[in-house]
């Protein structure tokens, strides 16, 4: 029986080249992408990293994403390179360019944390991710939304910035889907239970063995 296409294969669908599994094209050490997750990109999805932006070597920031992910064309990640001091009287990074201004380098930069995207979250198209955003399980994000704070897990959010328009679930069902994570499971299992991953019957999904 087939389990579905390998996480390691590059174009996942046959015969479509801007749908990629996200972790087969990573170069970067300080990206970590979870089996599965993929990214579609109208011109090459090979584009990906073009839109991590600020994402500086010396920071070590991380972009931390999780499995069956599913991310549009143009999502962009603002990482903590992009951050300015906020609580001097100018927002100009003097220091950086040297020649005297060095003087007045901080001991640290605003910093955010990593950036970290849960398991089975949607991300639509031309969505900007600020830095240091924790987006939870299952949430969905909004075409061309801009994310500045955290996203709870099954939250639908949309708008700049974005806002919470609802939730895809009832609180007891979230919190169940949460104890479940079905995407843990190895994939054998999640094969055999596809009828109940992708339909509504959540005791159909609690008794999966």
């Amino acid at each position: 029986m087939s389990h579905g296409p390998s996480p390691t294969t590059r174009y996942p669908i046959p015969g479509v080249t801007r749908t990629a599994f996200l972790n087969t094209l990573i170069t970067n050490p300080n990206i970590v992408v979870g089996d599965y997750t993929y990214y579609d990109d109208f011109e090459n999805p090979e584009n990906f990293e073009r839109n991590v932006l600020y994402h500086f070597d010396f920071i070590g920031d991380k972009l931390i994403i999780g499995k069956f992910c599913s991310i549009a064309s143009d999502v962009k990640f603002i990482m903590n390179g992009g951050n300015h001091r906020t609580d001097w009287f100018t927002n100009y990074p003097f220091p950086v360019f040297g020649q005297g201004w060095e003087s007045v380098m901080p001991s640290e930069w605003p910093h955010k944390g990593d950036t970290a995207i849960g398991n089975d979250v949607w991300i639509g198209y031309g969505a900007t991710l600020m830095p240091g955003v924790q987006v939870g399980d299952g949430a969905i994000i909004a075409a061309q939304s801009v994310v500045t704070k955290a996203v709870p897990p099954y939250a639908v959010v949309g708008g700049n910035p974005a806002q919470i328009i609802r939730y895809r679930f009832d609180e007891a069902t979230i919190e169940t889907l949460l104890t479940i994570q079905w995407w843990h499971w190895d994939i054998e299992k999640i094969t055999r239970h596809l009828p109940a991953i992708c339909g509504s019957d959540l005791q159909a999904l609690q008794t999966a063995t």
